[in-house]
C-alpha cells in the first residue's frame, strides 16, 4: 500500500534539497521521496551538443542504420558463394602449402548461377538466390589472425589485441539515436564464449553500448529481455522512485570537478532510457503481434529455423523503430569435420529467415537506407587433414552487403582457384568498416575518439572505402 506521508514533515520548514537527499540516504526514504517529488527542480536537461543524439555525418548518407548478420565459426566461402570448380577437379591431391598430410576437399555442393546478375550460389540458397540481384558479394576478404576470438574481435571492433569499440557503438556514436525509447546498438543473441567486448564501448562513453537481447545459447529461440517490466511498481511510482535517484546523482555530479563523458552522466542516461524503454520494448519484442503470413515467410515457429527467423524479424521490428545498428547471430560454422550434413543445417537456419529480411525490408521501403551485411571472422581452406572438412583460412573468404547504397547483384574480387587467397582487389576487415561507416555518411578517418592522449577511429590508422560495391 502507498504511504500518506506529507511532502514537508507537520511543524518543520520545507526541507532543503541536501536534507531531502540526506534522509533517504539515512533510511528515510519515503519521506524523502514525497518532499523531492514536490520540491525539488527538475534534473537540468542534457546539452544536444554533448549528448548521443546529435549525428554528425561528414557527407550525404544513403544508409540510416545496419543489420549484421552475424555467422561465428568462420563460415566455407568455397561451399557457399565463391564458386571454384577447380577444387572438385583436384579432389584428393596433395594440399599446397600446408605440410604433409592435407589433402584438397571438392565441395559437394552443387552451384548455379542466379537472377539477372548471374551470381554464383550454391545449392544451399533455395531461398535466398531469389534475392541475389540485391547482393554484393565480397570475395576478396582477409583478416589478420585465423583464430576464432582475435579474429571475432577484430570483425567487431577493428583490433585483434586491444579492447576497442564495437562498430555498432562507432555507428551510434556517429549517427546519434533516432527513437528516445529504445537502445540505439542492439545485439540479439550474441555468443557468450566471446564476452561482451564485441558489443560493448570499450572507451567511448557507456551509452554507446549495445544492449544484449536474448541468451546466446546457439539455435536459442529466446529473444527476449530481462527485466523490461516492473514485477510491482506502477509506471508513475517507477518514475517517482528514479528522480530519486537521479536527484542524488545530479547531487553528486555538481560536487565533483567536471569532466567529460562522466560515468555519472552515464547512469543518468541509461537510467532514463531504461525507464522510456517500457513504452516500447515489450511490444517490439512482441512477434504475435505480425500477422500470421509475416511469421510464415521468416519461418517461425519452424524446426531448425525458429531461432534465427526470431532473431531476423526482430532486427526488421528494431529497424523500423529506429534502432542504428542491428546484431543478430548464426554460431557453428565451424566445421573442420562433418562438413556436409553440418553445412547443409547451418544453411537451413540461415537461407529462408535471411531472404525473408531482405525481402521484408524492401517491401517496407526500409532496404533502401538500411545497410545489410551478412559474414563471419573468416573463410575456410581448401584443403585438410580430415576428409569431409575444412580448417580456418584468413587470407580470402567472402561476405555479402545489400541495401543501403551498395551496388546489387555485383561479385567483387577474387581467390585463387581453390579459394586460398585473395588475388583479385583484396578488402581488409578495416576496409569493410571503412566502406560501412561511409555510406552512413561516416568519414572512418573523421570520426574519432581522443582517449589516451591520441585520437582513435574504428579502423585505427588503416583502410579504405571500397569505392566499386557502392551505388
Amino acid at each position: 500500500m502507498t504511504p500518506s506521508s506529507p511532502a514537508t514533515p507537520p511543524g518543520t520548514t520545507p526541507w532543503t534539497r541536501r536534507q531531502l537527499l540526506q534522509s533517504a540516504a539515512a533510511g528515510f526514504g519515503w519521506m524523502a521521496f514525497q518532499g523531492l517529488a514536490a520540491a525539488s527542480p527538475e534534473p537540468p536537461a542534457k546539452s544536444e551538443a554533448s549528448g548521443p543524439n546529435r549525428p554528425v555525418r561528414h557527407h550525404r548518407a544513403r544508409a540510416q542504420r545496419v543489420i549484421f548478420l552475424c555467422m561465428q565459426g568462420g563460415p566455407s566461402h568455397q561451399d557457399t558463394f565463391d564458386h571454384k570448380p577447380r577444387l572438385r577437379i583436384d579432389h584428393g591431391k596433395p594440399g599446397p602449402g600446408r605440410g604433409k598430410g592435407t589433402q584438397i576437399i571438392g565441395s559437394p555442393f552443387e552451384f548455379r548461377r542466379h537472377g539477372q546478375s548471374g551470381l554464383w550460389m550454391s545449392e544451399l540458397f533455395p531461398h535466398l538466390s531469389g534475392q541475389a540481384d540485391r547482393l554484393c558479394m565480397i570475395h576478396s576478404m582477409r583478416t589478420d589472425i585465423p583464430n576464432h576470438p582475435q579474429a571475432f574481435t577484430q570483425l567487431h571492433t577493428g583490433s585483434a589485441r586491444f579492447v576497442r569499440p564495437s562498430m555498432g557503438s562507432w555507428v551510434l556514436y556517429g549517427l546519434g539515436k533516432a527513437n528516445e525509447n529504445l537502445p540505439g546498438f542492439i545485439s540479439i543473441s550474441p555468443p557468450a564464449q566471446f564476452g561482451a567486448a564485441n558489443y560493448g564501448s570499450a572507451f567511448l562513453p557507456a551509452v554507446y553500448q549495445g544492449t544484449r537481447i536474448g541468451s546466446g545459447r546457439e539455435g536459442s529461440a529466446d529473444t527476449g529481455m530481462s527485466h523490461v517490466t516492473h514485477p510491482r511498481l506502477t509506471g508513475s511510482q517507477q518514475r517517482r522512485q528514479l528522480d530519486l535517484i537521479q536527484a542524488m546523482n545530479h547531487e553528486r555530479l555538481a560536487a565533483l570537478p567536471p569532466e567529460p563523458d562522466s560515468a555519472i552522466e552515464a547512469a543518468i542516461e541509461a537510467g532514463e532510457l531504461a525507464f522510456r524503454m517500457q513504452a516500447e520494448v515489450p511490444d517490439l519484442l512482441d512477434l504475435s503481434r505480425e500477422s500470421a503470413a509475416t511469421r510464415a515467410l521468416y519461418g517461425v515457429g519452424e524446426a531448425g529455423i525458429d531461432g534465427f527467423a526470431r532473431q531476423c524479424l526482430l532486427a526488421r521490428r528494431f529497424a523500423e523503430a529506429g534502432a542504428r545498428f542491428i546484431e543478430v547471430h548464426l554460431g557453428g560454422w565451424d566445421q573442420h569435420r562433418n562438413l556436409e550434413a553440418s553445412l547443409r543445417k547451418n544453411a537451413r537456419a540461415l537461407d529462408r529467415p535471411a531472404a525473408a529480411l531482405l525481402q521484408d525490408l524492401a517491401a517496407r521501403g526500409l532496404l533502401d537506407d538500411t545497410l545489410v551485411l551478412w559474414g563471419g571472422e573468416f573463410g575456410r581452406t581448401a584443403d585438410s587433414r580430415q576428409t569431409d572438412g575444412r580448417d580456418h583460412n584468413h587470407q580470402g573468404f567472402t561476405v555479402w552487403m545489400a541495401g543501403g547504397g551498395i551496388r546489387g547483384g555485383l561479385a567483387y574480387g577474387a581467390t585463387d582457384d581453390h579459394g586460398a587467397k585473395a588475388i583479385e582487389n583484396p578488402v581488409h576487415i578495416h576496409d569493410l568498416h571503412a566502406t560501412l561507416l561511409h555510406g552512413l555518411g561516416l568519414d572512418h578517418e573523421r570520426l574519432t575518439y581522443r582517449y589516451g592522449g591520441r585520437d582513435h577511429r574504428l579502423t585505427d590508422v588503416h583502410g579504405s572505402v571500397v569505392h566499386p560495391i557502392l551505388g
